[in-house]
């Protein structure tokens, strides 16, 4: 009662005085933080002392470091360690790539092999394997390369003469930072989500553009840090090849200040060129790290120039694409590229994790052109279903077959022969997948999550992938988001986009897997739009889905499971509105 007593007793003249007040005309005093300021102060003054007392003691000789800093022997010795240290980041994270490949490589006898070699050169400190290279020839006389079981000899050589103390240094630090890097690649690698891989081999991309255009560009984001850091401490690491009296620039310092005795000031001519050579290669880094990190921020700040050469970079693509659309024949080719649905045959499949039975003995006959929905409880098998029918997941018994082609099998005679992966990848083009998660590229733009697969798979031109593209985009409503990268869209967008580059590939069957159970409520609508239209194409689609409202309309046939088993098939009028099973007519009560 006070409350609204006091409420009531305010003057509404004043209220609205104070609402039309300006505030323009007032000063703002921002607030103070006398932490922050004593801080500051404090860091001044010890970046004060150091310097004065750096640059005022004359025991540090600043007048040998200007004499010294730019000598001929010092830039000769630079020059050797700027050489040393490219040489051997290129080559070391070339082959610590490989070996990070062959890590994770699905042959035991490669990844132990790899694995062998990382731990061996990891144990060895490096000033001992450098000695050893510089001593191989007290092992090994002369390298020779012949043809085996025979005496004809193709290569000799004394091992001293090939094995300079320059060869010595370049192949110890490779031999050490590939061992390293393989270790930061191999991290990277497991940091991309399952997902990506299941993503491109869902498209076809064969395994070598899974790892170099999908797998590694993303890992790239975690191997960048501690690469460059493996990258710095390798250019300081060419002073321990002094070991091997080759002059780089530690060592030429060394003979220098034993001449002159000018210890200091000639440590500081080597420490200044480590500073700018850490400088170089920190600047490096940044642009590196902003280059792989397309896509990973909704908003990045564009780099120097980034926005005038992704213009120029553009313009030929918008010149075609803007000047009166898609050209006739363009429009002719794109109408050709859309494929009949296929027929679908299940003959009972089985799959089990461990002890646990997710399908079992699975028969089902969906005809080409139909719309399929699988309903049923959370765990009852529809997802790993859908992976079984496009072969993400192999099936313990039972065989899938589109059009009468076995998925993952080829058939001679009464033998059935398990394809190789890339016959598989091949054989899945016609088998599109939307995943719940959408699992679109993050470092590609949406015209590149869409062309990828139809040109590196389908073997199509980039104008034609790029021309079907755009009508794809425009069919999903999404024209205006070619250039834009997936984390800049909507979940609903970023689904559509999904679906967009599942069609580029025009599969005969298209798979979706919950497509709207990642959505919130107010984005299903535009995603269920988009496949009822294809539902209205021809094009074979099955679709695990809880929206029962959705299914009611879409569907042809509606599959209830649960168990792995299938309970209960049948139109949507039969399944909705007299159930035969009761399991069904228990589920459907909790859901309709």
């Amino acid at each position: 009662m006070a409350l609204t007593t006091d409420f009531a007793g305010v003057d509404r003249g004043t209220e609205t005085a104070e609402t039309k007040t300006d505030y323009s005309r007032y000063r703002i005093v921002p607030a103070r933080h006398p932490g922050r300021a004593a801080g500051t102060i404090f860091a001044a003054l010890v970046i004060a002392v150091v310097l004065y007392s750096t640059f005022t003691n004359p025991r540090w000789g600043w007048g040998v470091f200007a004499e010294w800093f730019f000598a001929e022997p010092v830039l000769v010795g630079l020059g050797r360690t700027l050489l040393l240290t490219a040489l051997a980041a290129v080559s070391g994270s070339i082959l610590g790539t490989a070996l990070a490949l062959a890590r994770v490589s699905k042959s035991p006898l490669l990844a132990s092999l790899s694995w062998g070699y990382i731990w061996l050169l990891r144990s060895i400190p490096m000033i001992v394997l450098l000695l050893v290279l510089n001593n191989l020839g007290y092992l090994y006389e002369t390298i020779s390369i012949g043809v085996p079981f025979t005496d004809k000899v193709l290569f000799d050589y004394p091992t001293t003469q090939l094995l300079t103390p320059f060869a010595a240094a370049f192949l110890g630090l490779t031999l050490n930072q590939s061992a390293f890097f393989a270790e930061i690649v191999r991290g990277g690698i497991l940091s991309v989500d399952q997902g990506q891989l299941e993503a491109a081999a869902s498209l076809g991309l064969s395994r070598r553009r899974q790892a170099f255009r999908i797998v590694l560009p993303q890992a790239m984001r975690s191997i960048l840090p501690t690469g460059f850091n493996e990258i710095i401490g390798l250019a300081k690491s060419t002073s321990m090849v002094y070991v091997l009296a080759l002059p780089e620039l530690f060592y030429t310092v060394q003979v220098i200040y034993r001449r002159n005795l000018e210890v200091i000031p000639l440590l500081m001519v080597a420490t200044v060129w480590y500073l700018v050579i850490m400088t170089v290669l920190s600047i490096a880094q940044h642009y590196i790290e902003r280059y792989f990190s397309r896509g990973a921020v909704r908003n990045p700040t564009p780099l120097p120039f980034q926005s005038y050469f992704q213009r120029l970079r553009r313009a030929p693509t918008v010149t075609s694409a803007r000047a009166g659309g898609v050209t006739l024949g363009s429009q002719k080719n794109a109408a050709d590229w859309r494929a009949k649905g296929g027929a679908v045959r299940i003959h009972g499949i089985s799959k089990s994790f461990g002890t646990l039975k997710v399908l079992d003995d699975i028969e089902l006959n969906l005809p080409a052109g139909s719309v399929t929905a699988v309903i049923g409880p959370s765990g009852s098998g529809k997802s790993t279903l859908l992976r079984a029918i496009n072969h993400l997941e192999r099936v313990d018994r039972g065989f899938i077959s589109v059009d009468g082609e076995l998925v993952g099998y080829t058939r001679k005679g009464d033998v059935l022969y398990e394809l190789k992966e890339k016959d598989i990848l091949k054989r899945r083009t016609d088998i599109g997948m939307v995943f719940q998660n959408f699992n679109l590229f993050p470092h590609l733009t949406v015209l590149e999550n869409i062309i990828e697969a139809p040109i590196q798979v389908r073997g199509l031109s980039r104008d034609e992938a790029i021309a079907y593209a755009q009508e794809l985009l425009a069919r999903v409503g999404l024209s205006d988001k070619i250039d834009a990268y997936p984390r800049q869209l909507s979940g609903g967008q970023q689904q559509r986009v999904a679906i967009a580059r599942a069609l580029a590939l025009r599969p005969k069957v298209l798979l979706f897997d919950e497509p709207t159970s990642a959505l919130d409520p107010e984005l299903v609508g535009e995603v269920l739009d988009v496949i009822k239209e294809l539902a209205r194409t021809g094009t074979t689609l099955v679709i695990v889905t809880h929206e029962i409202g959705f299914a009611r309309e879409v569907a042809d046939t509606v599959i209830f499971m649960e168990s792995g088993h299938v309970v209960e098939a049948g139109s949507p009028t039969q399944v909705f509105n007299d159930a035969r099973h009761p399991r069904t007519r228990a589920f459907l009560a909790k859901v309709l």
